[in-house]
């Protein structure tokens, strides 16, 4: 299997060495365990994970010998999709989140990287933008989407060179930054493809938030998807290492469905299923629940001096 076939490497937001890094979390890796849902969005956890280790400099926890990049982007390629009401709920949570920051915008093109149904351009044709464009890598989400959205959406992975240069003047990356390989890498193409002023808008999860600590190993962001976790500290390391201005980061809060926070929940699955059919019964599964559940926005500046 190709995900088992791995080759070491330094950490991927500051270059130190895995050697000055500790051990975070264990491998445990169960093959048996892995289907077509296992690099899908929004699954129910399994818990499973590659070995981790907290880098000593910059505090990014990350596998030390991840699965390459091709390997990524086949299985990424092959997931199924099931989270078109997650997708929706977490698109709006998104659309208030940034909002604010662009008021310092002009709303002319906007990329969004790793956009799934592309349920967010959807969004960001509401707030005004001209023009909207994603990049998925997965079929079967590609396939959800509703057909206006279809021109819309590029499938593959990310690749710079497949966009001008200085061409856009937003663009966002939800929930992804952790399942690439080489996330300064991609925040590098960003800032090469946003024309001076732009922007660049992360969401990711931080470990080091309450409610991530108290889980621990039961948290739902200890996934086998995950080549790195991000804490306030190393995703604003990510973007100050490379020369976004004015960075921004901080917590926001999810609405979700009562049903899908059920299904995060790290209950034993008898309890679980009793949970999920009481409240499926009782006619609330469908409720919105809004939690800060660990999930960091980050937003940066492309200086408006600066040319690609």
């Amino acid at each position: 299997m190709q995900l088992l076939e791995r080759a070491q490497r330094n950490c991927p937001v500051c270059g130190s060495s895995p050697d000055r890094a500790k051990i975070f979390f264990d491998e445990h890796i169960d093959s048996s365990k892995l289907n077509e849902f296992s690099f899908a969005s929004r699954k129910e956890p399994e818990y499973l994970c590659y070995q981790m280790v907290q880098c000593s400099s910059c505090d990014l926890v990350y596998v030390d010998r991840p699965p390459s990049q091709q390997a990524l982007a086949e299985v990424y390629h092959a997931a199924d999709y099931d989270s078109s009401e997650e997708a929706d709920d977490a698109a709006s949570a998104y659309a208030r989140v940034i909002r604010p920051a662009l008021r310092q915008l002009k709303l002319g093109r906007a990329l969004e990287i790793g956009t799934g149904t592309g349920v967010f351009l959807d969004k960001l044709k509401q707030l005004g933008f001209e023009t909207v464009a994603g990049i998925e890598p997965s079929t079967a989400a590609i396939a959800a989407a509703p057909a206006h959205r279809h021109d819309w959406i590029r499938e593959g992975i990310f690749v710079e060179g497949d966009y001008e240069p200085e061409s856009f003047d937003l663009i966002c990356c939800f929930m992804t930054l952790e399942h690439v390989r080489e996330p300064a890498e991609i925040t590098r193409s960003v800032m090469r493809l946003l024309r001076p002023g732009g922007a660049f808008v992360t969401v990711t999860h931080d470990y080091r938030s309450i409610v991530n600590r108290l889980m621990g190993r039961r948290s739902p962001i200890i996934d086998i998807e995950h080549m790195q976790l991000f804490s306030a500290r190393s995703i604003a390391a990510l973007f100050d290492r490379n020369g976004y201005t004015n960075v921004q980061v901080k917590p926001f809060v999810n609405r979700y469905s009562l049903r899908y926070w059920t299904r995060l929940a790290p209950l034993p699955s008898g309890i679980k299923s009793f949970a999920q059919q009481t409240i499926a019964t009782l006619g609330i599964a469908g409720i919105k629940i809004p939690m800060n559940v660990g999930n960091t926005v980050a937003l940066g500046f492309k200086p408006s001096n600066q040319r690609a």
